[in-house]
């Protein structure tokens, strides 16, 4: 099941997709990814914005996703209609690119695709870049979908935990409680039986997908034939790496934990374990 596309592929069919930048930095970071949008994108780029703009209102914890009535509205008012084909990608390579695929997936849309290797791929092909001011598409119809086996929430997950296969994709040190979390009032650790592939083994130097190979030793070892898949990292971002690599290559559903470790490190009555 294709999830990951190329630079090459957009660029042959640069007319009738469009490329949706959903570039996003960790908050020690001191970059601007509207500004850099604004400044260098690909041709007809439009801004998916789910850190200040399409996430949950309502919600303290960072980006949830929002309700399906509010997400059409957002995504409409982007010019995106429900049948429309859809690239993402992030000046990173492969980081927060994955998150707007998951919410556009979970909310049914049918035909969106991750830029392999992101903004860097695009212009190390040589793509075409716009760096003149960003100009608004026409508003569109938006009609969501909800496919719930893509979605997991905390509640769920605690009642459920112990039938549930749980893939912490955190950098090893934060799993085991080793290394602080970076928000302040998180517990460290992780979820009873829950085990670690860390997302950056998901992607080599470059910010490309690792091969079909590199997964099939990688990430296969980490999937259920008969527990219910769950990704989790710190705030819902980088656990839908592992969500897109394995639909790619496997055609495995696996459901993404919105408010993952912010959420249970932050909740005193859940479990947590630090030893290994």
């Amino acid at each position: 099941m294709s999830v990951f596309v190329t630079a090459e592929w957009l660029a042959q069919r640069l007319d009738t997709v469009i490329p949706v930048d959903a570039s996003w930095f960790m908050p020690d970071v001191s970059r601007d990814s509207v500004q850099e949008w604004q400044q260098r994108r690909i041709p007809g780029a439009v801004f998916f914005d789910f850190d200040s703009r399409i996430k949950d209102p309502t919600s303290s914890l960072p980006h949830m996703l929002l309700d399906e009535e509010r997400f059409a509205q957002h995504m409409g008012a982007l010019g995106i209609a429900s049948q429309d084909t859809l690239v993402v990608y992030d000046t990173q390579g492969l980081f927060s690119a994955a998150r707007a695929w998951w919410m556009c997936k979970v909310m049914g849309h049918q035909n969106v695709f991750i830029l392999d290797g992101g903004l860097p791929a695009w212009m190390a092909s040589e793509g075409l870049i716009d760096n003149t001011p960003p100009q608004p598409r026409v508003e569109a119809t938006y009609q969501t979908q909800f496919k719930p086996y893509r979605y997991m929430d905390g509640a769920t997950l605690a009642d459920k935990l112990a039938v549930m296969n749980v893939i912490d994709v955190r950098p090893e040190t934060r799993f085991y409680g080793d290394a602080p979390e970076p928000r302040e009032g998180i517990r460290s650790g992780h979820m009873p039986g829950a085990t670690n592939l860390p997302f950056a083994t998901l992607t080599d130097p470059r910010g490309f997908v690792i091969s079909e190979r590199e997964a099939r030793s990688t990430v296969l070892p980490h999937l259920s034939d008969t527990r219910v898949n769950v990704v989790s990292c710190g705030s819902g971002v980088t656990a839908c790496i592992l969500a897109a690599v394995a639909e790619h290559y496997f055609a495995y559903p696996v459901a993404v934990y919105d408010g993952s470790w912010t959420e249970w490190g932050g909740h005193s009555h859940w479990p947590v374990v630090k030893a290994g």
